[in-house]
C-alpha cells in the first residue's frame, strides 16, 4: 500500500494593512511596518478501509501529529473524495484531533495532487507572522523636515503582537463571535478568587519526642 505524506507551502502572504508611505514621509500614526502573515499547508493521506480508519492508520496519523508538533492555532480539515463519504474514518480523525484540544474545521484549503482511491486527506494549516524590516533605525535620516514619525515607529509593538498571537490568521480576520464566551474569559479570574489560599486550614498539633536538655 502506498503511504503518502506531502508538504506544501503557500507562496501567498498577507499583510495587515496597505503601505502607509515610506519611513521618510510617514506623518500619520499608522506604522509603515506591519505584520505579514504566511500560511503553510501540510497534507497527510491515510487509508480508509471499508469506510473506517484502521488502528494502524490511526497510529500513523498520531505519529504525524507528534512529528508536526500539533498545537493551538493549527487548523485541521479533512478532504474525503468518496461519493458517500467515509463517515467512520472521519469520526476517528475528529476524535484524535479533539483529544489534542483542537477541532476539525469544515473548509479545507486547496492541496496538491490527487487523493488516492480509498484514502482521505488530513490537511494541517499553520500560520506564522513576522514584521519585515524591523528594527529599522537607519532608513530615515535624523534630519526630519516633514515632522514624520521615526523609521522604527511601530516595530516593537507590531513585532511583539506577531510573536504572541496564538493564531496569526486572527490578525487578518478576527475569530468568530461564538468563541468570545464571557464565562471562558472570566474563568481564570473566577478560579483565582474562589481558590482557598494556601495555609488557610487549621494548624495541626504535632508531638515530638526529643532528646535530653
Amino acid at each position: 500500500m502506498k503511504k503518502i505524506a506531502t508538504w506544501t507551502t503557500l507562496a501567498l502572504v498577507t499583510t495587515l494593512a496597505g503601505c502607509t508611505g515610506s519611513a521618510n514621509s510617514n506623518m500619520g500614526l499608522d506604522s509603515v511596518h506591519q505584520p505579514v502573515v504566511r500560511n503553510h499547508i501540510y497534507q497527510f493521506d491515510v487509508a480508509a478501509t471499508g469506510g473506517e480508519l484502521p488502528p494502524s492508520e490511526q497510529g500513523r496519523l498520531q505519529g504525524w501529529f507528534d512529528a508536526m508538533g500539533l498545537r493551538y492555532g493549527d487548523r485541521i480539515a479533512i478532504e474525503d473524495p468518496a461519493a458517500y463519504g467515509n463517515d467512520g474514518a472521519q469520526a476517528a480523525v475528529r476524535a484524535i484531533v479533539e483529544r489534542r484540544g483542537l477541532l476539525v474545521g469544515t473548509d479545507a484549503p486547496v492541496t496538491t495532487g490527487a487523493i488516492p482511491p480509498g484514502h482521505i486527506r488530513i490537511v494541517l494549516t499553520r500560520a506564522s507572522a513576522y514584521v519585515p524590516g524591523c528594527p529599522d533605525w537607519a532608513s530615515k535620516s535624523s534630519i526630519n523636515p516633514n515632522n514624520a514619525t521615526s523609521s522604527n515607529y511601530g516595530c516593537a509593538t507590531n513585532s511583539n503582537l506577531a510573536a504572541m498571537v496564538s493564531d496569526p490568521n486572527d490578525l487578518i480576520k478576527g475569530a468568530a463571535g461564538e468563541r468570545y464566551d464571557p464565562n471562558t474569559a472570566s474563568r481564570a479570574i473566577k478560579t483565582y478568587r474562589e481558590k482557598p489560599p494556601t495555609g488557610a486550614g487549621e494548624l495541626r498539633g504535632e508531638t515530638t519526642n526529643g532528646g535530653g536538655k
